[in-house]
């Protein structure tokens, strides 16, 4: 067990020590409550020594570890705290721990709008009361990306259970392409968030594919008892998505070269926040950078590029760059018929 952690239990044994007045406390009976806590704790039978607590209630008194412990020694014999209602469990937070408690209250509180972080709300509940109530309440200084109105986030807590309890579960789904929803037992490995959007993946019952579903196309889903679970016994999450920007991964494409042309404009931003980890550098112009992938093409791939607009094209392969210029035409063509309709 690491050094920091006996120390804890040696510390925290001598503060109840020496708050309890009801006994004198000589240096040998301090030696044996710490041994007896660290056998109990730690599964250390050793003892401990006396220079040990000597040295322990030296580093208690001083500022070192922020107790500035007021023990005293009566008799020169006997130890105890000259303030009855001191102990270490009660020691004030200094500005610079407020400040800190303060920002990793905010960072909690992002997972706040998630039902499987219940018992993390109560934490964070308490931080807060004992952050706010010591100083002034500040402004957040970290925000972070966030849609607490996503449908389907109700049943994060259904889903994470039946990973951790391996249960199988029987989902109700419809797709944005099908016209009726679905019914089929799953069987959920792991959770996936991209871009703010939550997904389930496993495989469904009978079928070896692993699959995503989007939480916010879930409409209902409960338990499935009479179905055994189905483990994921090979894959590994960061494996699986090793090849791919996403959550779209085919079991039957490999990875491609996908070359693409980045404007002056756009390419400090590509650079510090790279699409994907393969990413390199393979020649900089005076009007922009090229640069290459190597990843499957799935639609997110085609969203990225999308996304940059005039700031990105495709140079390779030629089937990516004909998708992209196709897709791009017809945005193009939907602004016409929008300005044509506009002017009648």
């Amino acid at each position: 067990m690491p050094a920091n952690r006996n120390a804890l239990v040696r510390y925290k044994t001598l503060d109840a020590c020496l708050r309890n007045r009801q006994r004198k406390w000589t240096l040998d009976d301090l030696m044996e409550s710490v041994s007896e806590a660290l056998y109990d704790y730690e599964g250390i039978s050793k003892g401990i020594s006396r220079r040990t607590v000597q040295a322990d209630l030296q580093l208690m008194r001083s500022d070192k570890l922020g107790y500035f412990a007021p023990i005293v020694v009566i008799d020169k014999k006997y130890y105890t705290y000259e303030d009855p209602n001191y102990s270490i469990t009660n020691i004030p937070l200094s500005d610079g721990d407020l400040l800190r408690m303060n920002e990793a209250v905010e960072v909690l509180k992002q997972f706040k709008g998630f039902s499987h972080f219940t018992a993390l709300n109560e934490v964070v509940q308490k931080l807060e009361d004992h952050v706010y109530s010591t100083t002034q309440k500040s402004v957040p200084v970290i925000d972070f990306e966030k849609n607490e109105h996503l449908k389907g986030l109700h049943f994060l807590d259904d889903l994470y259970q039946a990973v951790i309890k391996k249960q199988t579960l029987q989902i109700q789904y419809q797709s944005f392409s099908a016209r009726l929803p679905q019914t089929f037992i799953f069987h959920v490995w792991w959770l996936k968030e991209f871009k703010n959007r939550w997904f389930a993946v496993g495989i469904r019952d009978g079928k070896g594919n692993v699959m995503n579903l989007a939480l916010d196309r879930m409409l209902t889903i409960g338990p499935a008892p009479e179905v055994d679970y189905v483990p994921n016994q090979s894959i590994d999450p960061d494996a699986h998505y090793r090849d791919v920007i996403g959550v779209s991964v085919s079991e039957n494409l490999r990875p491609v070269r996908v070359k693409l042309f980045v404007t002056r404009l756009h390419a400090p931003y590509v650079e510090t926040k790279p699409l994907h980890h393969s990413q390199e550098v393979l020649e900089r112009t005076d009007e922009g950078i090229v640069i290459q992938l190597r990843v499957q093409h799935n639609f997110e791939l085609e969203k990225e590029v999308l996304s940059f607009g005039e700031g990105m094209h495709v140079l390779e392969p030629e089937r990516l760059r004909r998708v992209i210029q196709k897709r791009l035409q017809a945005g193009l063509d939907a602004y016409k018929v929008v300005q044509t309709t506009s002017n009648s």
